[in-house]
């Protein structure tokens, strides 16, 4: 049912498509995607949670890897993601407005949420840590590193979903990894870039 939504979704945009619809692409009753969400606003939101999940796995891979620097981590970590929405370009304009309302603390409560926190968690580690290994400046908290990484992952996917997508997204990702990365990395040379992340940025 999630598929069929998500081809949909990709197709016609959110608002011009019907439960009914959803409930004909899956090959299932109507009443059947009704038991399972309850309504459209919680089908969206289980979307909306599927694609926060991959980006949560993709921090997890991050964390997992314990001996690339933080600033080539940062670097795959922009890359999968705009190459991950690139596979998809569709789908994620549909549907990243839902996200951006949770991202930005407007549509408040279910699972998406819950997930979006356990993003925020993980960054927050990955920037504890690339300052505790000396990757990254110790000026800033944490916090604000993390909040910084957070925000210029958002702005860029949504400037280059809604206008202006004059350059692949992976490209403009990392140049703004890059413009991040000028003000908060640590002394060293730059380091080689781990191998790229083979994650989406959806979690499949």
């Amino acid at each position: 049912m999630l598929d069929a939504a998500e081809r949909l979704f990709a197709a016609r945009g959110l608002h011009d498509v019907t439960m009914t619809e959803v409930a004909e692409a899956a090959g299932v009753a109507r009443a059947t995607v009704f038991n399972h969400f309850g309504s459209k606003h919680a089908l969206i939101d289980a979307i909306t949670a599927q694609v926060l999940a991959g980006y949560v796995e993709l921090l997890d891979a991050a964390l997992a890897d314990r001996k690339s620097p933080t600033p080539a981590l940062v670097r795959s970590l922009f890359e999968a993601m705009g190459r991950g929405i690139e596979e998809n370009e569709r789908f994620y304009r549909a549907i990243f407005r839902e996200i951006a309302k949770i991202w930005q603390g407007l549509d408040e409560g279910g699972t998406a949420m819950e997930i979006r926190a356990a993003a925020l968690a993980r960054l927050l580690q990955l920037h504890t840590r690339g300052q505790a290994r000396g990757d990254l400046r110790r000026g800033p908290s944490p916090e604000t590193l993390a909040s910084a990484f957070d925000s210029l992952v958002f702005g860029t996917i949504t400037h280059w979903l809604y206008e202006d997508r004059d350059e692949p997204l992976h490209e403009r990702m990392l140049l703004a990894a890059e413009l991040l990365l000028r003000g908060i990395a640590g002394d060293s040379p730059r380091p080689a870039r781990p191998a790229r992340a083979s994650a989406r940025a959806k979690g499949r």
